[in-house]
């Protein structure tokens, strides 16, 4: 089964070869995000857009902004005569949960956490 003018080859679901390379594509970028212990949502941003998304933030494009805003204004934060990236990671945190944020090249990795209630210690 052939799909469109440019002869490019479909399975037998009817998906084509670029589209199977694209979802695979995408698993690679999130494999490790859907392992962090109680994530509850990720965002993979690249350039301001959404590259991939799933649970409360599934095509959250709002926070990918803030997110990159924020990432933005943090490189402002630079030593003086220092040329390195002056963080790879940033947690903010709130009380029921927070985003972890991973700087990995051009890319953004940002997963949503369930923070874990810890009773007080009563000494």
């Amino acid at each position: 089964m052939w799909a469109g003018s440019r002869d490019v080859p479909c399975s037998f679901s009817g998906r084509c070869f670029l589209e199977q390379r694209r979802e695979m594509a995408t698993m690679a970028l999130t494999q490790g995000l859907e392992r962090v212990p109680d994530q509850t949502g990720y965002l993979v941003i690249c350039d301001g857009a959404v590259l991939a998304s799933a649970g409360d933030l599934e095509n959250d494009e709002r926070t990918a902004g803030v997110i990159s805003e924020l990432v933005n204004t943090a490189y402002a934060f630079r030593l003086p005569r220092c040329a390195e990236v002056p963080f790879r990671r940033i947690s903010v945190v709130f009380g029921e949960h927070s985003f972890l944020v991973t700087v990995s090249g051009q890319k953004l990795f940002v997963v949503k956490r369930q923070n874990s209630v810890r009773e007080p210690l009563v000494v």
